[in-house]
């Protein structure tokens, strides 16, 4: 079980089971840019007439959030989310899931350079044709879709929201028996930690996911960032880096740099090719930086994601029992703008 369509750019790939007429239960994910003048935009579109008549249309109105239509025989439904003026600048995530038999449907946004979520319940879904999946994906003139679209995919699951796991299964983290990869390091596991040494792992998540927009794999190279060995990250996993330029260019001890900024064609490239793309990390008691390869980088933040059961039960983390969950804090050290980002690492480089 897992995603069945993925449609980004050149990439369109579909792997439905072709005995069953209706995905009773899943997510639709949408991924895109909202256009800075606020103009309206027809995300994704699609009609059918046979044997009757269906659609579905996904837009972003300025002033009214994004609003989503499904119609099946005459019959529509409609729900909306609200955007923020500041969401319009992000890019964003909105995934649609439903169950069918259980008559449920959730619409919700997220800013994944934010880590922000937003939900809200939708009607009683028409669950979607399968066949019609399948031509979304995989036939471009049948499907409308605006130009600032990074991609679109539909998985036979509820796709969870919230904190996401962002290390390549490969990627080497120190422990007191030497480098291991994340992959194999699971609950009661003990990683080390710069600030307080041996600590132990209170849970291993790992997500399949289209390997498009937030989720494109972005390689680190080595021997740039300290690293011993290239490793793979997802754009938003971030890096501690606390050079002597660092004091000098920004008057603090260390920055966080987003991997997605690091981007330049030499130290940092995007890993392209595959369709999706497996991230690991690890929930520890704090918010610790662990050591990759021999390069800082952060593990899960979750917040105080305990004190909001409702996004909880979204998670990837809706199994374990409030009481079992830490609070993280943010780090004190400030994340880098991607100006100041490509900056530093030209300086470093110098």
């Amino acid at each position: 079980m897992g995603w069945i369509a993925i449609s980004a750019a050149e990439q369109r790939w579909y792997d439905g089971a072709p005995d069953q007429a209706f995905l009773a239960r899943g997510s639709l994910v949408v991924e895109a840019h909202l256009s800075p003048e606020a103009r309206p935009q027809r995300l994704l579109a699609y009609q059918a007439h046979h044997p009757w008549e269906r659609s579905l249309s996904l837009q972003a109105i300025p002033g009214g959030g994004v609003v989503l239509v499904l119609s099946q025989n005459g019959e529509s439904h409609h729900v909306t989310l609200a955007l923020e003026a500041s969401e319009r600048a992000d890019l964003l995530r909105i995934t649609y899931s439903w169950d069918g038999p259980a008559r449920w449907a959730r619409l919700a946004i997220e800013q994944p350079e934010r880590g922000t979520v937003r939900s809200v319940l939708a009607p009683p879904p028409h669950p979607l044709w399968r066949a019609d999946i399948k031509i979304m994906a995989t036939r471009p003139d049948a499907v409308q879709t605006d130009e600032d679209l990074v991609f679109f995919a539909v998985s036979d699951t509820i796709e969870p929201l919230g904190p996401t796991p962002s290390l390549g299964a490969h990627v080497p983290l120190q422990t007191s028996a030497g480098y291991r990869p994340v992959s194999a390091l699971t609950q009661g596991a003990f990683v080390d930690t710069l600030e307080r040494g041996p600590t132990p792992v209170l849970a291993h998540l790992s997500r399949t996911v289209p390997a498009f927009g937030s989720f494109r794999p972005v390689r680190l190279r080595a021997p740039y960032f300290g690293l011993q060995q290239d490793i793979v990250v997802a754009p938003d996993q971030k890096l501690v880096v606390s050079q002597p330029m660092v004091e000098y260019m920004f008057g603090c001890e260390a920055v966080l740099v987003p991997a997605r900024h690091l981007v330049n064609g030499t130290s940092a490239i995007w890993q392209d090719g595959a369709l999706t793309a497996t991230y690991h990390q690890l929930v520890l008691p704090n918010h610790e930086t662990l050591l990759a390869a021999g390069t800082p980088l952060e593990s899960l933040f979750i917040g105080r994601l305990r004190r909001k059961p409702e996004l909880q039960a979204q998670s990837q983390l809706s199994a374990f029992k409030r009481a079992d969950l830490p609070e993280h804090m943010l780090s004190a050290h400030p994340v880098l703008r991607p100006f100041d980002a490509i900056t530093l690492v030209e300086q470093c480089a110098a």
